[in-house]
Order: structure tokens, then sequence, then C-alpha cells
């Protein structure tokens, strides 16, 4: 992690909380809600709030360091980002297995919708579920 930097007058960064989360999400495999990852840093023996939790995801994720997608109810869950490139994911409905592709098809679509309605500066989320091969084969 990086220097400390003040988010709505709370640092979120260079603390032993965030350290302690920064390991947790390397430890998790997949996306993981901010439930999941606050039980498992209570498993660990952190001592942290599950809104601090969310307000550490919430900097990581603005930051480009964590992934996020919607499941299918809606909840927002995390991952660990692997690349610093825009990407987006295709994730199994059955056991959350998630790989990371690339969209341009996607880019492409996005900016000649956004230039049609005259906007600019455009920025989008695309999530795709469908069921990995192993589960699609049980």
């Amino acid at each position: 992690m990086s220097a400390s930097q003040p988010v709505r007058g709370t640092r979120v960064r260079g603390t032993r909380q965030a350290e302690a989360l920064a390991s947790a999400l390397e430890g998790l495999a997949g996306f993981r809600s901010a439930q999941d990852i606050h039980a498992e840093l209570r498993r660990r023996g952190e001592r942290i709030g599950l809104t601090t939790v969310y307000r550490h995801l919430m900097v990581l994720s603005e930051d480009g360091a964590v992934d996020t997608i919607r499941d299918e109810d809606g909840e927002t869950l995390y991952r660990r980002c692997e690349t610093s490139e825009h990407h987006h994911h295709v994730t199994c409905r059955s056991c959350g297995r998630s790989v990371e592709v690339e969209g341009r098809a996607v880019e492409l679509w996005a900016d000649r919708v956004a230039a049609e309605a005259g906007f600019v500066d455009v920025d989008h989320t695309v999530e795709i579920f469908g069921l990995c091969p192993a589960c699609a084969a049980k």
C-alpha cells in the first residue's frame, strides 16, 4: 500500500487495518462480499469494523486496486485486481469463478452510444454471468 491518503477525514492507507485488508484480499480466491472479507479479517484476529472494511474497499476500488462486480442479487463483490488495465469479467453463477476478459466490442459500443447521446468522458461497467465449463458439465 502507498502513503496515507485522507478520505472523508479518515486515513485508509498505511494503517494496520489497510495492511490487514490487503493481506486478506490476497488470500481470498474470487470475488467476495464485504461481509465475507470482514469475516476473514475477524477469523485472523483483526479488530476491524465492517464500516471500515467498506470504506477501505471503496477507496481501493476507486484507485483501481480492487475489482468490483455486482452479483445477480445486486450485491457488490470485491477482489484484488490483477491488472491495472480496464477489463471486464465473466463470472460463474454457480461457483463464482471469474475470468478477466477484454471487451473491445463493448468499449466501442459504449463510446458510440454515449456520443450519440452527446456524452463525453464516459465510463462504464459490464458484468457477464454464465456457467463455467466445470459447472456446466455437472
